[in-house]
């Protein structure tokens, strides 16, 4: 007999019907898991549709980039030259103290040893650390650049307990004649953020310096050359295995520049410490042949990053000698356009011009009380145009002024390139200013007085030039009247082996004076303010083997009351007159023309004229050879505009 409880627990019994409910079940159950097993193996083998057909070339190309990396290969700088193949810029080898993280077990401990052998300064800290948290671990990084012969040699003997420390050769630019012409030249810097806006950064792979400023700057796309390519296989950790292939670059190419070394180091060593520019240029060709301005600057120290205290201290000189003085220098000309307003006079035929005017030591306007006084006290008594120019006679250059007026005055001085950019290869330079009424009432919000057209007509009130408008003007006085447009470039050899190109002399303007009488008198009377017996510069031209043109400028930097006399020994040094001098030479087809300003220098006479005679003296020497426009241009070259 069964117990109850039991009973309770015992499964019931199948029927007929119930298998048969189950048997549906399990077939409708079969059916779902069918269906989705074929959706299933659908999807993958769509899947595998897609990645081995559709998507093929993008997932081959993810792979190869596992496999396969693209590295640039930077192109050697091209070097610069003077004229005359002496090497203004070139690429040295220079050993570098790298590092490389994954071989570094205490980075810390392992640049405090490295600080007891070489200086590691907080930019080189600075640098490395920046470079450190972008590189891979395996990438050798810089930390020291430059280092010594001394400080190799400490890390060589030094190397086994340095693990991860080790030096390596690289290419750097360097200015074998330091500071020589460095506003011209330039100098190279590392790449920072402004550079990549405006750069092609895939060009630069590789590159970590460019050109800054003067012809590193403007010809940079001239000296960098074309980047290369390395197709190098890596491993899992991205170290390179093997080169796959390879495209060499292309180096930059060499530029001539039109600049004489020699010239440039005679005009720099004449100006000496004293603060102001010397420009030089080839009338016939417009070839700049010496490009100074003092102070100067060693460009080797912008190379691999100057310091902060140095760059500082460049920056806080009052002697500004990062400030491109030849360029971008701003001076009122004086009496230096006195020939050119002379020009403008006897073109027009004004009366003073052509019957000349006395001279008793001061000159005022009709119902006027105001003096307006010359240099000399007494006076000159009659002066015609040309003895005018010889002993630069303010009073007759105030009655010439009055005859011409403003405008024709402005005409003359801009036909001559006086207050306009020269058009020169170099960027950012500064344009100079010849005022007229419509500027006045523009930028100043007031009239023109009568008085204002005095000034002008002697280099003085707003009008400015910078030395190498000054340069340029004297070549067109030399040319009678052919202004070439200054370059600085001569020529330039290319990288890939391609040849030579040449810039050919462009004229910039020409100045329509009718007669060649005018050229003649006017040049006659420079030739005679160096040569004459009464010749402001009478004393630069004593003894020259050649005959020179030239004429002497004061330039105003402070004001002087009607009732003061002017006296330099009471003035403080930087407020004393600017001294300035243009000269061509030879007389007759002349090979060279120069602009000279002395800050502070006082009269032109005794501070700038004599530096243009030691420039002329070397370049005119009689065992010199003929360096003229045939330099700049052969037979059947065309003009290449590859700046």
């Amino acid at each position: 007999m069964k117990h109850p409880r039991w009973e309770t627990h015992l499964s019931p019994v199948l029927t007929a019907q119930d298998r048969v409910r189950e048997a549906h079940l399990v077939r409708r159950r079969t059916r779902v898991a069918l269906v989705l097993s074929l959706l299933i193996c659908a999807g993958v083998a769509w899947r595998v549709f897609n990645l081995q057909v559709l998507e093929f070339e993008h997932f081959r190309t993810l792979s190869e980039s596992n496999r396969v990396s693209l590295l640039a290969v930077p192109p050697t700088r091209g070097i610069i030259y003077d004229r005359n193949g002496v090497v203004l810029a070139q690429n040295t080898p220079a050993y570098s103290l790298e590092v490389t993280p994954e071989a570094v077990e205490d980075m810390n401990a392992l640049i405090a040893a490295l600080g007891e052998l070489v200086e590691i300064s907080d930019i080189d800290l600075e640098r490395f650390h920046t470079a450190l948290a972008k590189a891979r671990r395996f990438d050798s990084i810089p930390l020291r650049f430059r280092l010594s012969p001394e400080e190799v040699a400490r890390i060589a003997v030094n190397r086994p307990y340095l693990p991860g420390a080790d030096f390596k050769a690289r290419l750097a630019r360097t200015y074998p004649h330091g500071d020589l012409g460095a506003h011209l030249i330039g100098y190279v810097g590392r790449i920072d953020e402004r550079d990549r806006q405006s750069i092609d950064t895939s060009n630069y792979r590789g590159t970590s310096h460019i050109g800054k400023t003067g012809v590193e700057q403007q010809y940079e796309g001239v000296l960098h050359g074309r980047a290369g390519y390395e197709h190098v296989e890596i491993n899992a950790f991205g170290r390179t295995l093997r080169v796959l292939e390879r495209r060499d670059p292309v180096p930059g190419s060499d530029i001539y520049l039109t600049i004489d070394a020699g010239l440039q180091a005679v005009a720099e060593k004449a100006l000496g410490e004293r603060n102001g520019s010397v420009v030089a240029i080839e009338p016939s060709s417009g070839a700049v042949l010496a490009f100074v301005s003092m102070p100067t600057f060693d460009p080797n120290l912008f190379a691999y990053g100057i310091g902060q205290e140095e760059y500082a201290g460049l920056l806080r000189s009052p002697r500004r000698p990062l400030f491109n003085r030849a360029l971008n220098g701003q001076y009122p000309p004086g009496s230096t356009i006195k020939p050119i307003v002379a020009l403008a006079g006897l073109e027009a035929e004004t009366e003073t011009a052509l019957e000349g005017a006395y001279c008793g030591g001061w000159y005022s306007l009709p119902d006027s009380r105001h003096r307006y006084r010359d240099w000399k006290k007494t006076g000159h008594g009659d002066v015609d145009l040309d003895r005018a120019i010889v002993e630069s006679c303010d009073v007759f250059f105030y009655r010439l002024s009055v005859d011409l007026g403003i405008e024709r005055i402005r005409g003359a001085l801009v036909d001559f390139g006086i207050g306009v950019p020269t058009g020169i290869d170099l960027s950012g330079e500064s344009s100079g200013l010849v005022p007229s009424p419509a500027w006045k009432e523009a930028i100043k919000g007031q009239p023109w007085y009568p008085g204002e057209t005095l000034i002008t007509g002697i280099g003085q009130g707003y009008t400015l030039a910078t030395p190498l408008q000054l340069a340029s003007a004297a070549s067109a006085l030399g040319t009678h009247g052919v202004r070439m447009r200054p370059q600085v470039v001569l020529r330039r050899e290319s990288g890939d082996g391609s040849g030579s190109e040449f810039l050919i002399p462009e004229i910039a303007g020409t100045i329509k004076i009718g007669e060649e009488e005018s050229w003649n008198r006017v040049i006659v009377a420079m030739e005679d303010v160096v040569h004459g017996a009464r010749g402001t510069a009478r004393l630069t031209g004593q003894g020259a083997a050649y005959r020179m043109a030239g004429k002497t400028g004061t330039a105003q930097v402070i004001g002087i009351a009607q009732n003061e006399e002017y006296d330099e020994d009471e003035v403080a040094p930087h407020l004393r007159d600017h001294g300035l001098f243009l000269a061509f030479a030879p007389v007759l087809r002349p090979r060279i023309a120069v602009a000279v300003v002395v800050e502070n220098g006082g009269s032109g006479s005794t501070s700038a004229a004599p530096i243009a005679r030691q420039v002329m003296d070397y370049y005119l020497a009689p065992e010199s050879e003929p360096r003229d426009g045939r330099l700049m241009a052969e037979a059947g070259v065309r003009r290449s505009a590859f700046n």
